[in-house]
C-alpha cells in the first residue's frame, strides 16, 4: 500500500467514524516487514519472513474511548468494525479526559530530514543475507574445543505509517533497519558460560558484518572460572549495553501515568536535585539517523528536544494529553525519542584503569525495581577489578539499593556511546553499591 493510499484510506475511515456517531476519531494505518535467518551447526534453523499491514482507530463517543484495530483493510469489512466500535464504545464509563490533543500542538509538517530510511532495503539480496548469519557464526565455529554451541542470526524490517486525526493533524513516518547477532556457549567446569555480540542499523551499507562471532566467542571465554566474591560496598562500572537497565526504573517513573496514579518514586520532584551535577540528560529527537528520532509523536504532538537532568536536577516528565488532563498541566510527550546521556572523558579501558577496586557489570540476570519506592535488587554478572585491572570473572551476585541514592552516586560517564539503541548511553560509574556475595 502506497503512503498515498494509506492516507486515502485513513481519511475515509476518519470521516465514516464521524457520520456514524462519534465526536472525534484518530486513524493510524502501519505496514511492516521483516525476516530474519538463525543459522546453528552450519545449517539454517530458523528462516521467517512477515509482511504485515494494520489499522487502528481510535474513537471518541459522548466522553467515551476505545481503540479498534484490524489488519482487514477492505472498506466493507472497516465500516462494520467503526459502527459497531462505536456501538460497543457507548457502554463504557465516561471519561471526560479522554480527547484528542490542542491541534495547536500539533506537528505541522516541514523540518529535517532525520534520514531513517534505506531506500535500498528491497534491493538486498536474500543470498546475502544467508551468507552474512552463516559467517557470523564461522568466525567462531571451530575456534575453540570448549565450545558447546553458536548460533547467529541476520535481521531486518521496514516499517512505515500514517496518522490522520479528525481535528487537524495529518503526518507520515518511515524507517528500516538491520543486526546480526551470535551467542555462543563453552563449557567451564560445572557453568555453561554464554555470552553474545550484536550490531545493528538504519542502513545496510552501514551495518558492521565481521566480527560479531568473533567478539561473541571472545566475551564467553572470558567467563570461564567466574563465581561470587566477598559481599561489600564498591564502585560499579556499567558497560554501555548494560547501562539502560539502571535508567529505565528513572524513565518509568517519569512518566504521567506513574504520577498521576501514585505510582512513581519521582513524584513532586520537578526542579528538585535527583541525581549528581554528572547528570546531565536529554531527549533529542532531532539527532540525524537516531533510532528514536521522529518530528512527531504518537499522538501527532510536535517533537521537542527537552532537559530531562540538568546536573541532577529534574527538568521534566513524559506526559500525554490524556494525563496531562487529569494532572492539569500541558503534556511535553509519553515517550522518549534519543535519550542522551552527557558523555565524560575516559573510555571503558580508562574507566577501568582509574578503579583501584571494584566490578564491571556486564549483564543483569534478573531482579526488580519498586516502582514507587525505588528500591531495587539485581543479579549481576561480570569482571572484578582490582588495582585498575580486570583480574577475574565474577557471577551469582546481586546488587541492592535505591534509585534515588544510586544516581545521587553517579561518578562520571564514559565516552564509548552505545549506539545501536535510541537511548544513547556510554559505560556508567557509580560509587558506593552494594554487592552480595560470599
Amino acid at each position: 500500500m502506497t503512503k498515498e493510499e494509506k492516507y486515502s484510506l485513513a481519511d475515509w475511515a476518519v470521516d465514516c467514524a464521524l457520520k456514524n456517531g462519534a465526536q472525534e476519531a484518530g486513524v493510524t494505518i502501519s505496514d511492516d516487514q521483516s525476516s530474519s535467518i538463525e543459522v546453528r551447526d552450519k545449517k539454517i534453523d530458523k528462516l521467517e519472513q512477515s509482511n504485515q499491514n494494520s489499522l487502528s482507530i481510535r474513537l471518541f463517543v459522548d466522553n467515551k474511548y476505545s481503540v479498534c484495530s484490524t489488519n482487514r483493510l477492505k472498506k466493507e469489512e472497516l465500516s462494520r468494525l467503526i459502527t459497531e466500535g462505536i456501538s460497543g464504545t457507548r457502554y463504557l464509563s465516561e471519561d471526560e479526559f479522554r480527547t484528542l490533543p490542542d491541534p495547536s500542538l500539533y506537528y505541522k509538517g516541514g523540518g529535517s530530514n532525520l534520514d531513517t530510511f534505506d531506500n535500498q532495503f528491497s534491493s538486498v539480496d536474500p543470498q546475502k543475507k544467508i551468507d552474512l548469519a552463516f559467517a557470523a557464526e564461522g568466525e567462531a565455529y571451530g575456534k575453540d574445543e570448549r565450545i558447546i554451541s553458536i548460533t547467529a542470526s541476520y535481521f531486518d524490517g521496514k516499517s512505515g505509517m500514517v496518522m490522520v486525526n479528525s481535528n487537524g493533524f495529518r503526518g507520515d513516518d518511515a524507517s528500516t533497519y538491520y543486526g546480526m547477532y551470535t551467542t555462543v556457549s563453552v563449557k567451564g567446569g560445572e557453568a555453561r558460560p554464554e555470552s553474545y555480540w550484536s550490531e545493528s542499523a538504519l542502513f545496510f551499507d552501514k551495518l558492521k558484518k565481521s566480527g560479531i562471532g568473533t567478539l561473541a566467542l571472545k566475551r564467553t571465554l572470558k567467563k570461564i572460572g567466574q563465581g561470587k566474591i566477598a559481599s561489600g560496598k564498591m564502585p560499579m562500572l556499567v558497560e554501555n549495553r548494560t547501562a539502560a537497565q539502571l535508567l529505565n526504573p528513572v524513565i518509568s517513573a517519569l512518566s504521567g501515568s506513574a504520577i498521576q496514579q501514585k505510582n512513581s518514586f519521582l513524584i513532586d520532584m520537578l526542579g528538585k536535585k535527583i541525581g549528581s551535577d554528572k547528570l546531565t540528560l536529554v531527549d533529542d529527537p532531532s539527532i540525524i539517523s537516531g533510532r528514536g528520532s521522529r518530528l512527531f509523536d504518537s499522538e501527532g504532538l510536535t517533537a521537542k528536544k527537552r532537559i530531562v537532568f540538568e546536573k541532577g536536577v529534574l527538568q521534566t516528565y513524559f506526559i500525554d494529553t490524556y494525563y496531562g488532563k487529569k494532572l492539569g498541566v500541558d503534556p511535553t510527550s509519553g515517550s522518549t525519542s534519543n535519550l542522551v546521556i552527557e558523555k565524560g572523558t575516559k573510555n571503558l579501558d580508562e574507566l577501568v584503569a582509574s578503579l583501584k577496586k571494584g566490578i564491571l557489570v556486564t549483564g543483569f540476570n534478573g531482579g526488580n525495581s519498586n516502582p514507587t519506592t525505588g528500591d531495587f535488587s539485581y543479579g549481576i554478572e561480570g569482571f572484578l577489578i582490582e588495582n585498575g585491572t580486570i583480574v577475574k570473572p565474577v557471577s551469582e551476585m546481586n546488587i541492592t539499593g535505591n534509585m534515588k541514592s544510586l544516581w545521587a552516586n553517579f561518578l562520571e560517564a564514559g565516552t564509548d556511546v552505545y549506539e545501536d539503541s535510541s537511548w544513547l548511553l556510554p559505560s556508567l560509574v557509580f560509587d558506593q553499591v552494594d554487592f552480595s556475595g560470599i
